[in-house]
């Protein structure tokens, strides 16, 4: 009876073997599965089966971000400032009691942050916001040499600056192309958070197009790339690059209640930058091409109007008198869809598509009007309303020793006034001598009020009869000076 039983037990083993084995060679043991190569697109399942696909996605091979990481430290420096803030006043008590602390007389100030070498001769790329107002601006490299820069040219409407140092044979990252960013594709971001030089977080691409409206300036791109690798304070400038180790943006902001990184960091698509850069390089000011729009993001009620399937697009709220926009027939409400073969969802993405085009370039605009879709090519103009080639002097004057700007509306708003000129550079001359210093506001000269600097020159009788100045200070302190002749 023993013997029988256990003879009964042995077959019964066989057998299970057997069917696990004939399970396995259909289930899994198949090689024209994919299974085993990590490849899913040659995964056939007929009735569902997750076990099968999450097995699969585990057999892929890691992304391996070593080469990235080695190809980019050597170009990204650290970018640190000096400026000199004015006085303030101050509670003379405090001033007693506490020194300098409530000080109301000048003093230093010193900022850092990032940038990205992106030729061999020195050309540097780093934010607006870094090196804006810094009366001094020094770079020190990955292999610890330091460096005087020269600032080339600024764009606060995009938040960047290029700058110039006097070294050859220097490492450099290659520009990439930021349209062909995919969402969950892996990124690096290479900058010196905290005065840590050469530190590199790894994150993916969670969203592209982003605006944030951090900008303030009249015509600001906001279009950024947003990602969840680190930055903090001192990554302002530095590389966004891609497993290849290509540059595809420039690192610039977080959003954080504390104001150290909180989940979330974006970047200025690089070919949003490139152009900026190569117009600082080539003309010493950007070229902005506009269409002569206001436009918002589609709404519901837009898309339900238009008679859309989908809500993207941005719908245009306002057509300007003699804008390229105008002359080749858009209507209020018309929603842009298309610039030339890329699709349009947002208004920031018709911005950062426009933004890599110069006045006198022909774009063509796919719209939508009462339901039809449309085609009409559009021939774009600068902010003087021509296509000609915009040089430093023509959008910003100098006079007395200084390039003057007009004010932009958002800092007439802030201000609560309807004229003044900005000082964006300060050479020797008067108001040098007077103790003015960049981004301080004038209002009036001799009683005048100036928008601009034939506006100053005019009411100064080109500079030969000065009575008074009047204006703001960078701090918004006003200030009054008075002269005698």
């Amino acid at each position: 009876m023993k013997v029988r039983n256990l003879l009964a037990g042995l077959l019964m083993a066989v057998a299970g073997a057997a069917i696990a084995l004939f399970a396995y060679t259909k289930l899994i043991g198949n090689k024209d599965s994919g299974m085993l190569s990590g490849d899913s697109s040659k995964v056939e399942i007929t009735g569902g089966t997750p076990y099968l696909t999450s097995l699969v996605m585990q057999r892929q091979d890691p992304v391996d971000l070593r080469y990235a990481a080695e190809q980019t430290v050597h170009a990204v420096v650290h970018v640190r400032t000096k400026s000199v803030v004015g006085a303030e006043p101050v509670n003379p008590i405090l001033e007693w009691f506490y020194g300098e602390r409530y000080s109301s007389r000048p003093r230093e100030v010193q900022g850092f942050g990032s940038g990205v070498i992106i030729s061999a001769d020195g050309y540097i790329i780093t934010n607006d916001h870094v090196i804006d107002e810094a009366e001094n601006v020094e770079v020190k490299l990955n292999d610890n040499r330091i460096f005087q820069a020269q600032i080339v040219g600024q764009d606060p409407s995009t938040d960047i600056a290029l700058l110039k140092i006097k070294a050859e044979n220097l490492p450099y990252i290659k520009y990439g192309n930021s349209d062909d960013l995919k969402l969950g594709e892996w990124v690096l971001a290479v900058g010196n958070p905290f005065n840590l030089t050469s530190t590199v977080t790894a994150g993916i691409v969670s969203a592209k197009g982003r605006s944030l409206g951090i900008l303030d300036n009249e015509y600001r791109i906001e279009s950024f790339i947003q990602t969840d690798a680190a930055l903090n304070m001192g990554n302002s400038g530095g590389a966004l690059v891609n497993t290849r180790g290509e540059l595809v943006g420039i690192t610039s902001a977080i959003i954080s209640p504390s104001g150290a990184y909180a989940g979330n960091s974006f970047a200025i698509p690089i070919n949003i930058v490139r152009k900026v850069v190569d117009d600082l390089r080539e003309f010493g000011t950007v070229q902005r091409a506009i269409m002569g729009v206001t436009i918002q993001d589609v709404t519901a009620e837009d898309a339900e109007k238009q008679k859309l399937s989908e809500i993207r697009g941005a719908v245009i709220k306002g057509v300007n008198e003699g804008g390229s926009a105008k002359e080749a027939g858009l209507k209020e409400d018309d929603i842009i869809l298309r610039v030339n073969d890329v699709n349009i969802n947002s208004s920031a993405e018709l911005q950062e598509q426009i933004g890599k085009f110069r006045p006198g370039d022909k774009v063509n605009i796919t719209y939508v009007r009462n339901g039809k879709q449309n085609t009409v090519p559009i021939v774009l103009k600068n902010i003087e309303g021509t296509t000609k080639t915009v040089t430093a002097s023509s959008t910003s004057g100098w006079a007395m020793g200084a390039r003057l700007e007009p004010l932009s509306n958002s800092e007439r708003n802030s201000l609560k006034v309807d004229h003044g000129v900005k000082i964006a550079e300060l050479n020797d001359g008067l108001l040098k001598d007077i103790g003015m210093r960049k981004g301080y506001i004038i209002l009036s000269i001799n009683g005048k009020k100036v928008n601009n600097a034939s506006d100053v020159r005019e009411a100064s009788s080109n500079e030969k009869s000065i009575k008074s100045i009047e204006g703001v200070q960078s701090n918004g302190t006003y200030f009054s000076y008075s002269f005698r002749n």
